[in-house]
């Protein structure tokens, strides 16, 4: 991923605000408006909802978080953390082939 990754920018600065199993809300220390207009919103909750074991995504940009519903069977409730702290587990691993699976979604998805 190169630096001018959205996503890449994104998760770099995104930390567990509070955990259930199957929910997360996660606090976003950037600037959203900088990463996406209000108008990609929905696009890319859509997007990110379609992804295996994601139920639901909701982005709020006035709050700078995002609130992920997931499928505990399918990315495991650690698998969020160890992602986050780059750390190299089997939960971390299953988590990051589907933010592989976005990241090439918003690629394909993105006009020329």
């Amino acid at each position: 991923m190169t630096h001018d990754d959205p996503l890449t920018q994104l998760l770099g600065q995104v930390r567990v605000v509070h955990h259930l199993r199957g929910r997360i809300r996660l606090k976003l220390d950037a600037d959203l408006k900088a990463l996406a207009t209000a108008a990609d919103i929905p696009d890319m909750e859509k997007m990110l909802s379609a992804l295996p074991g994601v139920s639901s995504v909701r982005l709020n940009l006035l709050a700078r978080s995002c609130v992920v519903t997931y499928d505990a069977e399918v990315i495991p409730m650690s698998a969020w953390e160890d992602f986050l702290r780059g750390q190299d587990t089997d939960a971390a691993r299953t988590l990051s082939q589907i933010v592989h699976q976005a990241r090439q979604t918003w690629t394909d998805a993105l006009p020329g």
